[in-house]
């Protein structure tokens, strides 16, 4: 029990009054008071946290791989289809109608439903459906009230598996497109990105860029989009998770059901082609007047996502040199200390099937280019001479530690992220083995990984902005080219005024 100050005071003074006699004196005062406030709360003591995450499990049903994790805490039934196989898999011409298929199955209607009508029935339903796109592939979700689950899973398949491609929605997605293209330069830090991944790629899907010519009617009739459709949106390519107010005794005879009408795939798909990654030191210009100059720098870093102590200490790596924010050595020396950019921040991909890159990201003021470019080498350098203090490095762990649990803030979440491994052909406990192997990573490891993978004399540097502003030394950082929107490169002249053609 806690006692206050104040009675505590009453205590005392009780303790201390006249007996019933008047003059008889009190009991005196024990030795020891009882304890209060602070001395209270540091004495208490607590049974071990044990975490226990819950754990999707996976079934199969008509050969199809199938997770599921009951939790009956609300009234509601979440559903995912994962599906293999997207851009990377075609050649360029193909980019734009695969690009836009997830987007015209959900808002093109179906063939017995026109667009509006379907949204009009997810209303009625209250049903939320989305579908989309991403890491390789598609993806629908649906969720849903228990009580209307089936109503809604039976509009779900018609969806996914009768698409309408309404004309009207086909164009108004053509017409989305084709306006982005037309003001893709008025965002210089989105243009940055699709500018590097181009320089940095090549021909090949993460550096293609979307062109009016990508975007012909031709490419989007009705033919060529259900041809599409039925190499990409069938049974070989699937995988689906389950999660919410229903029983696997419950969910099996639907997921059965739900799979019985999806057909094999019209046609196989090659393998994905993997990355020539441009290497070599180099400036790279995109000359455009605005008032900050966006500043990206990578090369080829040489990991992927596996298992390894090079793998788990890259991550450490990146966390300290900028992947964690205002602690992270860039944006402490960048902005705390120099005040050149209002953020900074490291690259260190790491992709299941090939390899990633590795580097920094900033955006400063135009004539303080060259200042702030200078900066981040020697940030990077300077990473490189020694290990990391094993304070910083137990500063990072702990903060990646104390992250794990919000990872398993809903049963929703935790079957999307198995179905999302085994996507990336990573073990299903992955996340656990994350946690472990980052554990065990130390200076010494940081300092070997970043040592051998990290060489910032080999950069490729982009810089968009003002070149007019830029001021001279850009020569020291390599060979200095101009490159143009369409993706066209030459060499750098002196005069700036050619860059405005």
């Amino acid at each position: 029990m806690v006692i206050t100050a104040l009675a505590l005071a009453g205590w005392v003074m009780a303790a201390s009054a006249p007996g019933p006699g008047g003059d008889a004196p009190s009991p005196p005062l024990p030795d020891t008071l009882p304890l209060s406030g602070r001395a209270v709360i540091e004495r208490l003591t607590f049974p071990p946290l044990v975490f226990e995450p819950p754990v999707a499990l996976e079934y199969e049903v008509g050969g199809v791989r199938v997770y599921h994790l009951h939790d009956p805490a609300l009234p509601l039934v979440d559903l995912f289809v994962q599906l293999r196989g997207g851009v990377g898999h075609f050649p360029r011409r193909e980019m734009a109608p695969i690009t836009a298929l997830p987007s015209l199955v959900r808002t093109g209607g179906t063939r017995e439903l026109a667009p509006d009508s379907v949204d009009l029935r997810l209303d009625l339903l209250a049903a939320q459906l989305s579908v989309g796109s991403g890491g390789g592939g598609s993806f629908a979700t649906l969720n849903a009230l228990t009580t209307t689950f089936d109503e809604s899973l039976a509009l779900f398949r018609e969806i996914l598996l009768e698409p309408g491609f309404d004309r009207e929605a086909v164009e108004v997605w053509r017409g989305q497109e084709l306006e982005r293209v037309r003001r893709r330069e008025d965002d210089p830090g989105g243009l940055a990105y699709s500018e590097f991944n181009r320089l940095l790629f090549g021909d090949h899907p993460v550096g293609w860029v979307t062109t009016e010519s990508d975007l012909a009617p031709e490419l989007f009739t009705d033919e060529r989009l259900r041809e599409l459709h039925s190499r990409l949106f069938c049974r070989e390519r699937i995988q689906i998770g389950v999660s919410g107010d229903l029983t696997w005794a419950e969910v099996e005879p639907r997921i059965r059901s739900f799979l019985a009408e999806w057909p094999s795939c019209s046609a196989p798909l090659p393998d994905p082609v993997h990355p020539q990654l441009r290497e070599g030191p180099g400036v790279y210009i995109l000359d455009k007047e605005v008032e900050q100059t966006t500043i990206i720098l990578a090369q080829p870093g040489g990991l992927r996502q596996e298992d390894s102590e090079e793998y788990f200490a890259s991550r450490i790596a990146n966390h300290l040199l900028g992947a964690s924010g205002f602690s992270s050595r860039l944006m402490t020396r960048i902005r705390s200390e120099r005040g050149l950019a209002y953020g900074a921040s490291s690259i260190w991909t790491t992709p299941a099937r090939w390899e990633g890159l590795v580097g920094a990201v900033t955006s400063t003021r135009s004539d303080r280019t060259v200042e702030t470019l200078s900066l981040i080498l020697e940030i990077l350098n300077d990473f490189r001479a020694a290990p990391p203090p094993e304070a910083e490095v137990e500063r990072a762990l702990e903060e990646i530690a104390m992250g794990w649990v919000f990872a398993f803030e809903s049963a929703a979440q935790i079957v999307a992220r198995r179905m999302s491994y085994r996507a990336q052909e990573l073990p299903d406990n992955w996340l656990e083995r994350y946690l472990e192997g980052i554990g065990e990573v130390t200076p010494g490891a940081v300092h070997s990984v970043v040592r051998e993978r990290l060489r910032p004399a080999e950069m490729t540097i982009l810089l968009v902005g003002d070149a007019r502003q830029f001021g001279p030394g850009l020569e020291a950082f390599g060979p200095v080219y101009r490159m143009h929107p369409d993706g066209r490169i030459e060499p750098w002249e002196r005069d700036p005024h050619p860059l405005r053609r």
